[in-house]
């Protein structure tokens, strides 16, 4: 999904050196995301990662 490569929850795993989703979501939540990307819809959970000074170009 090109889409995680740029969200605020694409985490890096140190261990098994992957990137993975890191929200928080229920079984039921979690199941209903990968029917829809499954089907070719995007993400409805996608933030723009802003990167470590985003908060502080936003005040500025």
């Amino acid at each position: 999904m090109a889409l995680c490569d740029e969200c605020r929850y694409n985490t890096f795993d140190e261990e098994s050196e992957e990137y993975y989703c890191d929200l928080a979501l229920d079984e039921d939540e979690y199941v209903r995301l990968l029917e829809e990307t499954g089907k070719g819809k995007s993400c409805r959970y996608f933030i723009k990662d802003l990167g470590e000074y985003g908060i502080v170009r936003k005040q500025n």
